[in-house]
């Protein structure tokens, strides 16, 4: 054979070789990694090529699937009170994936997880018939928070203390997630262009100054270190509070409120800046950080099952900043989740059982593949005792001091208001908060609600105004029998 036919001969049979051997490995090395990616369209056509499972609510579904009139995708995801539900539900979207609950239980949603594969279905490898995710949501409370919000930008959460299940998580302004089942670009584009932030989940994810709810803590860590041995005892408090190393006092927003050397139960009726800011610095930063932290602050980890955003008490602060902690300001923040968290762990005599929004994930047939009400953690944040006082003072402050708007008629109702400093200088509209909980014979609930942005006049933005009406109609829709 000619030198050269051979050598042409060697090479061409070399490159079938390097085909063969590229050919083998993306088809067993790297075929599942070309299978699962986001970009295979086959992905998407698969998922919608039958009805996905539901989101359950008070035993109605809130979700479904309809048949689309034309493409390669025989199914849209559909939504019944989409905009009430956005905050649980999150969105699947044939275009931009899924989020939240949708996300979460994506695999059980569309019959993939393994769970869900019978016998027959594993040699077949056929698609299972989809599961369900039943929630914790009332249907009564979680509408009563959409519609007391209304209008104004915020944000509210509710939890069962005694069992930690959640019953509403609103968020507003919201948005209609049908709007995007099917990848409309012009409403993706005006959603998340839109300066009022409609798809953030304000009541999970975003973390904002607690202001004065913060004192609740603080209060705590007090009486469980014994700083004070009671509500009742009266505190070394001057007022204003000179701020340590420098030539800042801290002030009250009513200077004729009995505030000097305040017990903290009237510090809390009052909500006394002087009391906590010189008690923070009096028990010293990582005595409050341990204390808030039990409660839930910087937990990075903090799923619902949805993540919340990780609430924050920060470290490596001076003495002046410490006593600003003190008063929920500096650089504390909190979700609408963690101080009902706060609020519900007081009101179940110091434990809190880990809240969570999803009861059950059941097949299709209706069998439970697990349930989380049986899994529920309990911890034990304070002593009863001091729950027990924090709940007497809570009351005080809903019968006779700042948050009087949260009085419910046939109900205990103990609560906390908040009016957080926004912008450098308190140059913007500050924050209302209030978390509270609410008692009736067999009944109890804990709740937090934070108005951003309203339409009152700055004068007249408080928690008590903004944010306790809120809370009393959630818990109002709670206890009623």
């Amino acid at each position: 054979m000619n030198k050269t036919i051979r050598r042409a001969s060697v090479f061409a049979l070399l490159l079938v070789f390097a085909l063969l051997v590229r050919a083998t490995w993306v088809q067993f090395y790297e075929g599942q990694a070309l299978a699962d990616d986001k970009e295979n369209r086959r992905n998407t056509i698969a998922l919608y090529s039958e009805p996905l499972g539901n989101i359950i609510v008070g035993g109605k579904a809130i979700t479904g699937s309809a048949r689309t009139k034309s493409g390669d995708l025989a199914y849209k995801r559909t939504y019944t009170d989409g905009a009430l539900y956005s905050a649980v539900t999150g969105y699947s979207s044939q275009a931009f994936g899924a989020t939240q609950l949708e996300g979460v239980y994506q695999d059980l949603l569309d019959g993939t997880d393994t769970r869900l594969k019978s016998v027959l279905d594993t040699v077949t490898n056929k698609r299972s018939d989809p599961g369900n995710v039943i929630t914790t949501i009332d249907p009564d409370v979680q509408k009563a928070a959409y519609d007391a919000l209304g209008d104004n930008k915020g944000a509210a959460v509710a939890i069962d203390p005694t069992t930690g299940k959640i019953l509403a998580v609103a968020s507003t302004p919201s948005y209609d997630p049908s709007r995007i089942t099917t990848g409309d670009g012009d409403a993706w584009k005006q959603l998340t262009k839109d300066a009022d932030k409609p798809m953030t989940n304000r009541a999970l994810r975003q973390p904002l100054p607690p202001g004065s709810t913060f004192k609740l803590v603080v209060a705590a860590a007090a009486l469980e270190d014994g700083l004070y041995s009671s509500v009742d005892e009266r505190t070394d408090s001057p007022n204003p509070y000179p701020l340590p190393q420098s030539s800042d006092k801290l002030d009250n927003e009513n200077p004729s409120a009995p505030c000097e050397n305040a017990s903290i139960r009237v510090a809390l009726q009052y909500s006394c800046n002087n009391v906590f800011g010189s008690m923070a610095v009096a028990l010293g930063q990582d005595k409050v950080r341990e204390m808030a932290e039990k409660f839930g602050f910087n937990d990075k980890e903090q799923d619902v099952p949805v993540r919340a955003y990780t609430s924050v008490y920060p470290s490596d602060m001076d003495d002046a900043s410490t006593a600003l902690t003190g008063i929920g300001q500096f650089d504390v923040t909190a979700t609408p989740l963690q101080m009902a968290m706060v609020s519900a762990a007081i009101a179940n005599g110091g434990k809190l059982v880990s809240p969570h929004m999803v009861s059950q994930i059941t097949d299709g047939g209706g069998d439970v593949l697990e349930n989380y009400d049986d899994d529920a953690d309990t911890k034990e944040i304070v002593s009863s005792d001091t729950a027990e006082q924090l709940q007497s003072a809570m009351q005080t402050v809903v019968e006779k001091g700042t948050g009087t708007n949260a009085q419910i008629s046939g109900a205990t109702v103990g609560g906390k208001t908040g009016t957080a400093q926004h912008g450098e200088n308190n140059s913007k509209t500050p924050y209302a908060w209030f978390t509270s909980y609410g008692k009736t014979d067999g009944k109890e609930v804990a709740v937090a609600v934070i108005v951003e942005q309203s339409n009152a006049e700055r004068s007249e933005v408080s928690g008590n105004g903004l944010a306790a009406p809120v809370a009393r109609k959630m818990m109002e829709a709670a206890l009623k029998n």
